[in-house]
């Protein structure tokens, strides 16, 4: 009887090892989503767009006009529609790029290749200056598309190392990890912008050379994950004849059949299509919302930042402690709730307020990592075996950087009022429709349509 144990406990360790290789990733990408979408590129593309387009300092905010295909786009929404835009590109790419990975071998490979496209792509944000803003829109928006190409073989590696009971630990685990990261860089990044004299910049070469090291970052730490990860052969894939494009067409086309008849999986895509907008967009407006808006001195965003990354960090591992004893499905429920009322909270924080916005950025940090992290491990748990590579991406469709509802809402209310507060204050209605979904949730029922274990605790 000691034989299976003892078999069982190595694979455990192996399983452990495969973990902690995987973390590294979160590591890795977190660099562009902090550093660069997060907290510079919004303010830096609208600061070079309204070069181009006239505004003066008078004009805070500027809400003059820039044309994007013939399109007039105000230069205080464009990052937000450009960031639109990349989902926009990714419901049609993503899925295909799952549907190959399913068949593939080499996950680790695909993961990799398209994250060094993506830190390239963003390496261009060096480049733009001036009233160069049509490179910082390319720039970005190739990087976003290729940051969730890479996500997609990222998360279905996930459902290879670990088990139903283990996923919302190492979720939880990889979200603190990448915050982690990405907030000890953003502290070099936020030196850099402040001090630049200190390194021998202006403020525009201190930026420049921030989104730069951000891509640098990426594609670096991507290597830890490349060489210390297994690929893993793929389960359950559909006969299909002709190529591998064709293929992985026609696996997709039967997922998309087949999800129909998995309504407790669509039932929460549906919640987390609007309650992460609602996340996604908070994340990137909130330096614009504090600096314009409100009116804060860059010392008060920048320790408003700070705060969100680190407090995050303890947010993701508490959330995960709490799901170990609650289940992941009542902890990603009640962070909807207080992401509600930490929207409405924000919309009335009066100007020049920093108590009460560092409570805002606390509260945030709490909530952000930990409903973020579960979300994905409890989504794993609705897939199908095989077919984790296309599930995902229906899932990262509307992840991190590339949601757009509630980023096309916030950028087309200011553009029409001019204010930012009505447009922070219409996100509680993502929240609100998210937690409608998770409230008509059959978890138990899910998990088994889908043909997986149900976890001890849900």
């Amino acid at each position: 009887m000691a034989q299976p144990a003892g078999i069982a406990n190595v694979a455990a360790l192996d399983r452990l090892k495969q973990q902690k290789a995987w973390n590294w990733y979160d590591w890795a990408n977190s660099a562009f989503y902090t550093t660069v979408l997060s907290v510079l590129y919004g303010p830096y593309l609208s600061s070079v767009a309204g070069n181009a387009a006239g505004c003066t300092a008078a004009e805070d905010p500027c809400n003059r006009l820039v044309h994007v295909a013939g399109i007039p786009m105000s230069v205080g929404s464009l990052p937000l529609y450009v960031t639109s835009f990349a989902t926009f590109i990714s419901a049609f790419v993503l899925p295909i790029v799952g549907a190959i990975a399913d068949r593939s071998s080499r996950k680790k490979w695909h993961m990799a290749g398209y994250a060094w496209a993506g830190a390239l792509s963003a390496s261009l944000m060096f480049f733009v200056e001036g009233t160069n803003w049509q490179l910082g829109v390319i720039s970005v928006l190739l990087a976003s598309v290729l940051a969730g190409c890479s996500l997609v073989s990222y998360y279905a590696i996930l459902v290879d190392i670990s088990t139903e009971d283990e996923r919302d630990r190492v979720s939880s685990r990889g979200w603190a990890w990448g915050y982690l990261g990405g907030g000890l860089l953003l502290v070099i990044n936020l030196v850099m912008v402040q001090k630049p004299d200190l390194f021998g910049f202006d403020t525009g070469m201190a930026v420049r050379a921030s989104l730069a090291s951000a891509a640098i970052w990426w594609a670096v730490f991507t290597i830890i994950p490349v060489i210390r990860l297994r690929n893993y052969e793929p389960r359950n894939v559909l006969e299909e004849k002709g190529g591998l494009l064709q293929r992985s067409f026609g696996q997709l086309f039967a997922t998309l059949k087949e999800v129909r008849a998995l309504p407790q999986t669509m039932t929460f895509l549906l919640a987390y299509l609007f309650f992460n907008d609602g996340i996604q967009t908070v994340i990137y407006a909130a330096s614009k919302y504090g600096q314009e808006q409100l009116g804060f001195p860059a010392s008060v965003m920048i320790v408003t930042i700070l705060l969100i990354q680190f407090v995050a960090f303890g947010g993701a591992l508490l959330f995960g402690r709490l799901a170990e004893k609650m289940g992941a499905y009542r902890v990603i429920y009640a962070g909807v709730l207080i992401w509600i009322v930490i929207v409405i909270v924000a919309m009335f924080v009066p100007k020049g307020n920093a108590p009460l916005f560092y409570l805002v950025a606390v509260a945030i940090g709490i909530v952000l990592g930990g409903t973020q992290a579960l979300s994905r491990s409890f989504f794993s748990l609705f897939i199908p075996h095989g077919r984790e590579g296309e599930y995902f991406a229906l899932y990262n469709a509307v992840e991190r950087g590339t949601s757009w509802i509630g980023m096309l809402m916030f950028g087309v209310l200011f553009q029409l009022i001019g204010n930012y507060r009505p447009a922070v204050g219409a996100l509680a209605v993502m929240f609100i429709i998210g937690a409608y979904f998770l409230r008509k949730l059959d978890v138990v029922a899910g998990i088994k349509e889908a043909g997986n274990n149900v976890p001890s605790v849900v």
